[in-house]
């Protein structure tokens, strides 16, 4: 395991020693899971990001497809 050695404004680390207490765990563990779940949320929105983006580009390959599928059913186009 690698020791990270950081400087935090004494009332934050008061508060993270308060919640620890709290929590009944070590500062080190408490700080490990805030990390933790902090790396869980940022990738939750990176991929919330890149299916958004997906999910236009899926949106607008359908919308043409139904677009000519209407063309050849009911002989309509659409304005573009």
């Amino acid at each position: 395991m690698t020791t990270l050695t950081i400087r935090l404004p004494d009332t934050l680390v008061e508060e993270v020693d308060a919640k620890a207490k709290l929590l009944h765990v070590p500062r080190s563990e408490y700080v490990r899971i805030a990390i933790s779940r902090m790396n869980r949320e940022v990738a939750a929105e990176e991929r919330s990001k890149r299916l958004r983006s997906l999910s236009g580009r899926v949106r607008e390959e359908s919308m043409r497809v139904c677009a000519e599928f209407d063309a050849v059913e009911y002989g309509r186009t659409k304005a573009k």
